[in-house]
């Protein structure tokens, strides 16, 4: 489990294809304290760790996984969003995140806010997902890439999203422009309340 608050950007530095599964290489600052089996959201996936090996540790996506989301579109060289699993003993600044994303979006407009910056983003509409909880609210959560944020202006199939200036210099938000592929995972506590629905 993880909050959506996004530790650092973790670097590719390889990447290998065994049969339909990928395993990337990333090197980042907290490599020395992770072990083996420990689970790390990358872009919002949680991803179990493989091998360390000095300031470098791997993990492996399967096929589900390199579907649902933007893992498969990386290349060496590209910054990832990482946060390790979440502490139960402390505060829980961004919201309750699986790291099990529904599905991708795309970036389609993005707006000067005065400093910060609103991002736009498009997914795939399906009236039978959304009576499961696959939909966003406005000032509902949603999380972007690993990033917890508040939901502007939802449609059926488009939400807004305020993104600060801090929050852009230190995620991967810095490299998305439109027409950029994202992950995104709905709030877990809207798809428990419609399976509730129906099943009443």
């Amino acid at each position: 489990m993880f909050s959506g608050i996004v530790e650092e950007m973790a670097t590719i530095v390889a990447m290998k294809q065994t049969q339909e599964n990928i395993d990337f290489t990333l090197k980042c600052s907290f490599t020395q304290d992770l072990k083996i089996d420990q689970s790390i959201s990358h872009n919002g996936v949680c991803l179990t760790v493989v091998k360390i090996n000095e300031d470098q540790y791997t993990v492996t996506a399967m096929k589900e996984t390199l579907n649902r989301s933007n893992l498969g579109m990386l290349h060496v060289g590209d910054k990832v969003n990482v946060e390790r699993s979440m502490l139960m003993n402390g505060r829980l600044d961004g919201h309750i995140v699986q790291g099990h994303v529904d599905e991708v979006a795309k970036c389609i407009q993005m707006e000067d806010a005065d400093g910060s910056t609103y991002f736009t983003f498009e997914y795939k509409p399906d009236r039978q997902m959304a009576k499961k909880g696959y939909f966003t609210v406005d000032k509902g959560s949603v999380t972007v890439n690993g990033v917890s944020l508040t939901v502007c202006e939802p449609t059926e199939n488009t939400f807004k999203v305020a993104i600060i200036p801090y929050t852009r210099e230190h995620t991967n938000f810095c490299d998305i422009a439109i027409g950029t592929i994202v992950n995104i995972e709905f709030d877990i506590l809207g798809k428990y309340i419609a399976r509730m629905q129906a099943l009443t």
